[in-house]
């Protein structure tokens, strides 16, 4: 077995740098970040990481403009969309569009290590 390998997507530094260090305290693999979602649309494509943690909101495409396309490109990577506002109009959205689960960007750090774990539950990845 190898650890789960992860991407960040988030248009903020400081927010990726934190997410990085929450999924790697939880446990995963980041072997890549980017900035919005055409970047990464082609960091999915190129990694095909296990996990994407993906801010709804940012420049150039959202990340609920994405989804269905990162999903055809790597259907087995589970999608998490991080949003600020989790009413129920955004949040039906992003699982429409394809996404696994989201979470409120103000979660505190060890729920959001706990929630992360419960969404990948017992995924298991072969070497």
């Amino acid at each position: 077995m190898r650890k789960i390998r992860s991407i960040v997507v988030d248009d903020e530094a400081h927010i990726r740098l934190f997410l990085r260090t929450v999924l790697q305290r939880a446990g995963l693999d980041v072997v890549g970040e980017a900035v919005n979602g055409d970047e990464g649309l082609l960091l999915v494509e190129k990694e095909m990481p296990d996990l994407v943690l993906m801010d709804i909101n940012m420049p150039v495409k959202t990340g609920d403009e994405v989804i269905a396309d990162m999903k055809r490109r790597s259907p087995m990577s589970k999608i998490i969309m991080l949003t600020s506002v989790a009413d129920a109009g955004t949040i039906t959205r992003c699982i429409e569009a394809g996404a696994d689960d989201y979470i409120r960007k103000d979660t505190p750090y060890q729920e959001m290590a706990a929630l992360i774990k419960e969404i990948i539950g017992d995924m298991e990845v072969e070497v």
